[in-house]
């Protein structure tokens, strides 16, 4: 893995959730508060692209440059339904 890049793991699930992390960079992981989630419209503007849904859910202390995010199995299946 490139130190310049942002890292992506594969997602993994439980009976609810899909989660996935992602490893930010030294330089972007300087941008992240260490004591609040991000919204989506943050963790975009750092450069982060992933698919509607996904939520900043924790807060690893030891390691913040690592964004951990789930959203719900059926999240895509929600989304359908709301299509007009």
């Amino acid at each position: 893995m490139s130190l310049e890049h942002i890292y992506y793991s594969e997602k993994y699930c439980d009976n609810e959730y899909e989660y996935r992390h992602v490893v930010l960079p030294k330089e972007l992981a300087k941008l992240v508060p260490k004591t609040k989630l991000l919204t989506e419209e943050e963790w975009r503007a750092l450069g982060v692209q992933q698919s509607p849904g996904w939520i900043h859910y924790m807060i690893h202390s030891p390691e913040p440059h690592i964004l951990l995010f789930r959203r719900r199995l059926n999240h895509q299946q929600l989304m359908a339904s709301h299509v007009p």
